[in-house]
C-alpha cells in the first residue's frame, strides 16, 4: 500500500513545484490561487495521495483545466455527521477552485456494506428505510451546498454547480452475470484480500462475499463517474484508501488512463477520541437529529488544543485570519474568540443564518439569563430550548401568589415542599430567583410580554405557564 501514497513530505514538494512553476509564468500566477487544490495540505485536510511519482501529471492537470472530482456518501442513516463534514468541505474548496464536484449517494452501495472500519456485517437496510435515508443524506449535501454559495461564497463569478446523484440510476440496467463477466473479471483476489478492510475483518468475525464484493461496486462507480464526466479524482476518508485504490486500478487496466485517490485525515480530538461520535451519540448535520443549538455549543466548547485545527479544517477563514484570530485568544482567552468564531462558521455552514440565529437565541436564553430573548419567544420556541418542559394555563387571578401559582402548575407534591424549596432559593421565574412565597404575581415583574411565565425548579425542571388574561 506504500508504494502508492505520497507522505507529507512528498506533498509539500508538489505544492512548492506547483509554486515554482506557476510564478515562473506570470500569467499562471491567478491560477496557481484558483486551482491549486493541493494546497489544501496547509490546512490538514488532505492525509495521502496516489498514486506515487505523478506529481506532474498533477500539476499540470491542475494548471490547465477545470477538473472534476467526486466523494461517495452510503446512505447508511437519514442524516450524515461531523465526520463527514470533512469530506463535503474539502468538495467545497474544489469548488471554489472553479472544479467540477460530484457528490454520490450510494443507493446502491448501501445495499452491498462497506466493511471499512466495521467489525461486522451492515444490518440489512428495507427499501423503505433505504429511501428515507436517500432523502435524509440528500437534503444534507443539498443544504450545506446552498448555505455554502449563499454565505461563504464572496465572489462574482458563481461557483460550478454542483452534481448529487444517485448510483442506483446506473445500477438498475445491470445485470448480476453482466457485472462479473465485464468489470468483475479485472480483480485479482490476491490484492482484494490484501485490503486492510478485509484483512482486519478476517482476523476478526469474518465476513460476508457480499461485503467484501464492495470495493468492485465503488470501482466501478468511479469508472462510471470517468467514462460520463470525465472524473480523474476522488476524495474519501483514510478509511477509504483501499476502495479507492481498487478504482484507480480498475480505470487504468479498462481506459488505459491515470486517476488519482485523496484521502481526508480521520479526525480525532487531542484526547484521542474519535471526534463527534460516542458510543451512545454523533453530532448529526440534519437539524431534526441534531439542532442549530446543540452543533453550535458542541463546536464553541472545543478545547483550547483542538480549536485552531478545527478553524483550519472547517472553516474558509485564510490561515493569515485563523492566526489572528488565536493571537487575539492568547491575550483574552477568557473571550474564547476562535472558538465562537468556529462555532459561527460551522452552523451557518449546516443550518444557514437562520439556524445560526436559532442557536443564538437559545444560547441567549440558556445560558445569559436574558428576560428580553424570553419575551420575544413564542410557547413552541421556549419548548424547543427547554427540552421536555411542562406546559400548564392558568387564569391570572387577582392577587394570586407566587405559592399558589406554583402549586397550581404543580410545581410541587406539596405545600411543605413549595415553602422548603423558595425559601431556600431553589424556585425561579424568567431566571429570577424568588424567595417569598406570598409573592403576588403582576404582570410587570413575572409575567412576560407573550403573557408566559418561564418557571425553573431546582437546576432543569422547568413549567411553561401560559396566562389566560
Amino acid at each position: 500500500m506504500c508504494r502508492c501514497l505520497l507522505s507529507k513530505h512528498q506533498l509539500v514538494a508538489i505544492v512548492g513545484r506547483t509554486y515554482d512553476v506557476l510564478h515562473s509564468h506570470h500569467r499562471f500566477q491567478r491560477f496557481y490561487s484558483n486551482r491549486n487544490v493541493l494546497k489544501l495540505y496547509e490546512r490538514q485536510i488532505i492525509q495521502n495521495m496516489f498514486p506515487d511519482n505523478s506529481s506532474n501529471e498533477i500539476i499540470d492537470l491542475l494548471i490547465k483545466r477545470n477538473q472534476c472530482v467526486y466523494a461517495g456518501f452510503d446512505p447508511t442513516a437519514d442524516s450524515l455527521h461531523i465526520g463527514n463534514l470533512l469530506v463535503i468541505i474539502n468538495l467545497l474548496h474544489w469548488q471554489r477552485a472553479n472544479h467540477k464536484v460530484i457528490a454520490l449517494i450510494g443507493g446502491a452501495t448501501a445495499q452491498i456494506g462497506d466493511p471499512s472500519g466495521k467489525s461486522k456485517d451492515r444490518d440489512r437496510q428495507s427499501s423503505q428505510m433505504l429511501s428515507h435515508n436517500i432523502k435524509g443524506i440528500t437534503h444534507s449535501l443539498q443544504s450545506i451546498f446552498d448555505n455554502h454559495a449563499k454565505f461563504f461564497w464572496k465572489q462574482k463569478n458563481p461557483l460550478p454547480e454542483p452534481i448529487i446523484i444517485n448510483n442506483m440510476e446506473w445500477y438498475k440496467g445491470i445485470g448480476v452475470i453482466d457485472f462479473m463477466n465485464n468489470i468483475g473479471r479485472h480483480f485479482r483476489m490476491g490484492t482484494m484480500l490484501s485490503r486492510d478492510s478485509v484483512k482486519s475483518r478476517l482476523s476478526g468475525n469474518g465476513m460476508s462475499f457480499t461485503e467484501f464484493t464492495y470495493q468492485t461496486f465503488q470501482a466501478y462507480d468511479w469508472l462510471h463517474l470517468f467514462k460520463k464526466y470525465k472524473c480523474l479524482f476522488q476524495i474519501g476518508g483514510n478509511d477509504q484508501m483501499g476502495n479507492i485504490m481498487s478504482g484507480q486500478e480498475l480505470i487504468s487496466r479498462l481506459e488505459n488512463a491515470k486517476v488519482y485517490g485523496l484521502t481526508v485525515p480521520l479526525i480525532t480530538t487531542d484526547s484521542g477520541d474519535k471526534y463527534g461520535k460516542s458510543a451512545q451519540n454523533a453530532v448529526w448535520l440534519n437539524s431534526d437529529r441534531t439542532s442549530p443549538f446543540e452543533l453550535y455549543q458542541f463546536m464553541i466548547r472545543t478545547t483550547d488544543a483542538d480549536v485552531e485545527k478545527l478553524l483550519k479544517m472547517f472553516t474558509f477563514l485564510s490561515l493569515p485570519e485563523i492566526a489572528e484570530l488565536m493571537r487575539r485568544h492568547k491575550a483574552t482567552p477568557d473571550k474564547r474568540i476562535p472558538h465562537e468564531s468556529l462555532a459561527r462558521q460551522v452552523t451557518t455552514l449546516v443550518h444557514g443564518e437562520k439556524g445560526l440565529q436559532e442557536a443564538l437565541v437559545t444560547t441567549s436564553a440558556l445560558y445569559d439569563n436574558s428576560i428580553e430573548t424570553l419575551s420575544t419567544l413564542s410557547v413552541n420556541d421556549i419548548l424547543k430550548i427547554f427540552n421536555g418542559a411542562t406546559v400548564v394555563e392558568l387564569m391570572l387571578e387577582p392577587g394570586i401568589t407566587v405559592l399558589k401559582m406554583a402549586m397550581n402548575a404543580k410545581c410541587f407534591l406539596t405545600e411543605k415542599d413549595a415553602y422548603r424549596i423558595i425559601s431556600a432559593g431553589g424556585f425561579y421565574i424568567n431566571h429570577q430567583r424568588i424567595t417569598n412565597i406570598d409573592e403576588i404575581v403582576t404582570l410587570s415583574i413575572h409575567i412576560l410580554p407573550n403573557n408566559i411565565s418561564l418557571v425553573r425548579v431546582g437546576k432543569r425542571n422547568y413549567w411553561v405557564v401560559k396566562w389566560i388574561m
